[in-house]
């Protein structure tokens, strides 16, 4: 008979720290929708990214990190009026409400990639990855597109 070195205790504690295969994560339950990356002139180094989270379950759940090759640091953010002034500020999550919708969108909820790793032409692809509270990630292929300042297309302006 072969005896094993690894111990009932050690087996039922490693049953407890990792969840069954089976088991549902945050990112099961969220839909992506409209996925969109802000084209930006050559020479700039950063850029928002776009899109609406739709939480299909029963929990609320929080976008709490994402990733992208594309740049050396994404962050989530929002904007806020200061004194009259829009400004960027870093979040450390998005809430996404039971059944509810978040958008994140130009001047408000956004993924800021900051130190482009190359130039983002309109029509290319960002990978990026969405980290959820549970650990759970879900992969998203936003296309590049130029987002249309109101009044920069007018004559004179």
């Amino acid at each position: 008979m072969i005896r094993s070195a690894i111990s009932v205790a050690s087996v039922v504690a490693m049953l407890v720290a990792v969840p069954p295969l089976w088991a549902a994560g945050a990112a099961d339950s969220i839909q992506i929708a409209d996925p969109s990356v802000r084209a930006v002139p050559p020479g700039q180094d950063q850029t928002g990214a776009y899109l609406t989270l739709h939480n299909t379950g029963k929990q609320g759940h929080a976008l709490v990190k994402a990733a992208s090759p594309a740049a050396r640091a994404t962050e989530l953010h929002t904007v806020v009026d200061e004194g009259g002034m829009s400004k960027m500020r870093p979040v450390a999550k998005m809430d996404i409400a039971p059944g509810g919708t978040t958008r994140l969108q130009p001047g408000g909820l956004h993924i800021m990639l900051i130190g482009l790793t190359q130039p983002l032409a309109e029509g290319a692809h960002v990978p990026i990855t969405l980290i959820f509270e549970d650990g759970s990630r879900k992969a998203v292929h936003a296309p590049v597109r130029a987002i249309a300042v109101p009044g920069a297309t007018m004559p004179g302006h």
